[in-house]
C-alpha cells in the first residue's frame, strides 16, 4: 500500500496511551490457529453477530434481485442491501474480528481507525442513498423522482470525497461514525415524512410497511445510544462475571430483526410508483 494511505494511522487513539495490553483488557479475545499461523480473534460473540448481520443483509439483497421482475425499486433495494451487508462485514473485520491484527500487531501505538472502517463508511452511506432512490421509485415520479435521484448521486460522490480527504490528509472529523449518522439522519427523517404523509393520504399497505422499516431503523440507533450513554457494556465487562455485550451488539441485533422484516414483510409490498399524489 502506498505510504500516503498510512497517514490515517497517525490519528491518535482517543487514549494516546492505549497499549496492546489495554486492548486485551478492554475486550474478550480468542487465539485460533489457521494452518501454521496464530490469529487473535477479538470479540468472538460480537464478530458472530456482525457477520451474521452482513450475510443476512446480502442474502436479502440477492432475494430482491430474484423477485425484482420489471420493478426498478426492487432492483435498487437489492443493490442497497448488498452494499449494506458488505459494509457490515468490512466494519466487523476491523471493529471486531481482526481488530488486533489491523490496529495493534506490530505497532507501537494502537491505531484509532483503519481503511477497512473508512470503506465501510462509504458503503454504508452509499447504501442509504441507493435506498433513497429505491423509495423514490416506489413513492414518487416526475420531478420529485429526478430531484431525489440527483441528490442521492451527488450526496454519494461528495461523501466519498470527504472520506478520502479525511483518510489521506488525514482529518479525523471527516471520517467519524458520528458524521456519517449526521449526514444520514435527514434521509431517514425524509422517509418518515414521505411515507407518513402517503399513508395518511392513501392508506397504502406499502407505506405502512415502509414506516415499520424506518421505525426499526430508528430503534436500532436509539437503543444503541441509550446503552452506550448508560455505560452498560463497560459495567458488565468490568463486573464480577465479566460479561461481554457491547452497544454494537445491541445495534446489530436490532438490525438483524430489521433486515428480516425487510425480506419477509416489506419485500411483499415493494412496487414502482402507481398511486397518484406526488407526480411532478
Amino acid at each position: 500500500m502506498h505510504p500516503v494511505f498510512d497517514r490515517v494511522k497517525s490519528i491518535e487513539h482517543d487514549n494516546p496511551e492505549f497499549t496492546t495490553e489495554d486492548w486485551f483488557n478492554a475486550q474478550p479475545s480468542a487465539t485460533i490457529r489457521i494452518a501454521s499461523k496464530t490469529v487473535i480473534l477479538s470479540q468472538p460473540s460480537s464478530t458472530l453477530l456482525v457477520y451474521l448481520l452482513g450475510v443476512l443483509t446480502i442474502f436479502a439483497g440477492l432475494y430482491f434481485f430474484v423477485i425484482r421482475g420489471n420493478e426498478i425499486s426492487r432492483l435498487m433495494w437489492g443493490i442497497s442491501l448488498v452494499l449494506w451487508g458488505v459494509g457490515a462485514i468490512l466494519a466487523g473485520t476491523s471493529h471486531q474480528a481482526f481488530g488486533y491484527q489491523i490496529k495493534c500487531q506490530g505497532k507501537k501505538a494502537v491505531a484509532w481507525t483503519s481503511w477497512w472502517e473508512l470503506i465501510y463508511l462509504i458503503f454504508q452511506q452509499v447504501s442509504l442513498n441507493v435506498m433513497l432512490v429505491a423509495v423514490a421509485y416506489s413513492c414518487t415520479n416526475g420531478i420529485w423522482l429526478k430531484i431525489l435521484t440527483m441528490y442521492a448521486i451527488a450526496s454519494s460522490l461528495v461523501y466519498i470525497v470527504l472520506i478520502f480527504v479525511g483518510g489521506l490528509v488525514p482529518i479525523r472529523s471527516l471520517i467519524t461514525f458520528e458524521l456519517m449518522v449526521l449526514i444520514s439522519t435527514p434521509i431517514v427523517m425524509f422517509f418518515f415524512a414521505l411515507n407518513g404523509w402517503r399513508y395518511m393520504m392513501f392508506k397504502s399497505p406499502m407505506d405502512l410497511a415502509f414506516l415499520g422499516t424506518w421505525v426499526l431503523m430508528l430503534f436500532s440507533m436509539i437503543f444503541y445510544w441509550i446503552y452506550n450513554h448508560l455505560g452498560i457494556a463497560r459495567k458488565l465487562w468490568t463486573g464480577k462475571n465479566r460479561i461481554w455485550f457491547s452497544e454494537n451488539d445491541v445495534l446489530h441485533i436490532v438490525l438483524i430483526i430489521w433486515v428480516i422484516y425487510i425480506a419477509m414483510v416489506l419485500a411483499k409490498h415493494i412496487e414502482d410508483y402507481s398511486v397518484p399524489g406526488l407526480s411532478g
